[in-house]
Order: structure tokens, then sequence, then C-alpha cells
């Protein structure tokens, strides 16, 4: 099993929003890829910024380049989130999946 990180930071005034949109249409979409095992989101507010954790579990890489094509390492985005990201860092972070505990 892998895990994949994306790191994104906003504007503290448009966090509720993004989180919205990140529930209705980022978690979908990772969703709807077979091999997807589980998508979350998690957020901190830091002052007047705020981190968005999305992690999702997949079973194998070819499952994840079936979401995010060949290059499967880049960051994903949505045309929506030029609205949200004070930047977009180009890749995203895997990591084996050693123990897990249900």
């Amino acid at each position: 099993m892998i895990v994949r990180i994306w790191h994104g930071r906003t504007p503290r005034g448009v966090a509720d929003e993004y989180a919205a949109f990140l529930a209705r249409r980022a978690i979908p979409d990772y969703r709807a890829v077979p091999g997807n095992l589980e998508a979350a989101v998690y957020r901190r507010d830091e002052g007047e910024i705020t981190h968005f954790l999305t992690v999702s579990h997949w079973v194998n890489e070819e499952a994840i380049r079936a979401f995010a094509g060949d290059e499967f390492l880049n960051s994903k985005f949505y045309p929506e989130d030029t609205g949200y990201l004070l930047e977009f860092e180009p890749e995203v972070q895997h990591y084996s999946v050693v123990g897990r505990a249900p």
C-alpha cells in the first residue's frame, strides 16, 4: 500500500470555502479511481494561513497513475485551485505503508 500526501496553503479567509470545495470535488475524484482505498483532508489554521493535507491510500503505483497520470509524483490541481492556493507545490510525497492498525 502507498500513501500519497499533498500539501497546500490558502489565506485563512478562504479556508472554509476551500475545505468545502475539497470535500465536494477532490475527495469524490480520488474515491472514484479503482485502487484508491481511502482519502481524507486535514486542516491546520496557523494565523492568517491555513494548511491542507490530502492523504490518500492506494493499492499500488498503477492505481496512483490512473489518478495522477504517468508523472505520478506531480501534484494534481483543479482549475478552481487558482482562486484559493497561495502557491502550487509541484510534487506530492509517497510513503510505503509498513505498519497499520484498523
